[in-house]
């Protein structure tokens, strides 16, 4: 049974928005579920992603639009110490050194934490919450800021296309399919 969060079909935007995310995050719980450890860092060559990477990489993600851009707070360990100039995917090639409940309690918390803080945007600033803008702009041009509408946008679509390769990933493993 799919008991995966689905998007109203005739919901507000806010709730359109993160009924998609919602449906997104479930699927990768899903794609992710009932994995040893071996399994959640085999790689199909010739790429070096792996089911716990992108666990990592989404927990990251996560945490850095919701909190430290939108809110321009800043970012909690382990992101905070990562050496991200030494290694721009510092998230993914480190998934395999965390221990599985942590890597998973991770995203989970994330996800949580994203909630959140999107939640504190809406009760602030209610209907005009998806206009408020990020506190941080983008790293090429600071002064562009993004509001929580291209915010929760951007989390769908990183999800989506991340869901792609889970998918090619879970079917590699064990032959699990379908969306």
């Amino acid at each position: 049974m799919d008991d995966r969060t689905e998007a109203p079909l005739a919901g507000d935007e806010l709730a359109t928005l993160t009924g998609f995310l919602d449906h997104q995050r479930d699927t990768l719980r899903l794609k992710a579920a009932g994995l040893d450890h071996d399994q959640l860092h085999t790689a199909l060559a010739p790429s070096s992603l792996t089911l716990g990477g992108l666990l990592h990489h989404l927990a990251f993600v996560e945490h850095w639009w919701t909190t430290h851009v939108l809110h321009g707070l800043p970012l909690a360990e382990p992101w905070a110490s990562a050496d991200w100039d030494a290694d721009r995917d510092w998230e993914l090639t480190t998934a395999p050194d965390v221990a599985d409940g942590v890597l998973r309690r991770r995203w989970e918390e994330a996800v949580v934490e994203s909630r959140a803080r999107v939640a504190a945007v809406v009760a602030a600033d209610g209907a005009a919450a998806l206009d408020r803008l990020c506190v941080h702009g983008r790293h090429d041009d600071p002064a562009q800021r993004a509001s929580l509408r291209w915010v929760l946008v951007h989390l769908v679509e990183e999800y989506a296309r991340h869901l792609g390769h889970a998918d090619f990933l879970r079917e590699a493993l064990d032959g699990t399919t379908g969306s």
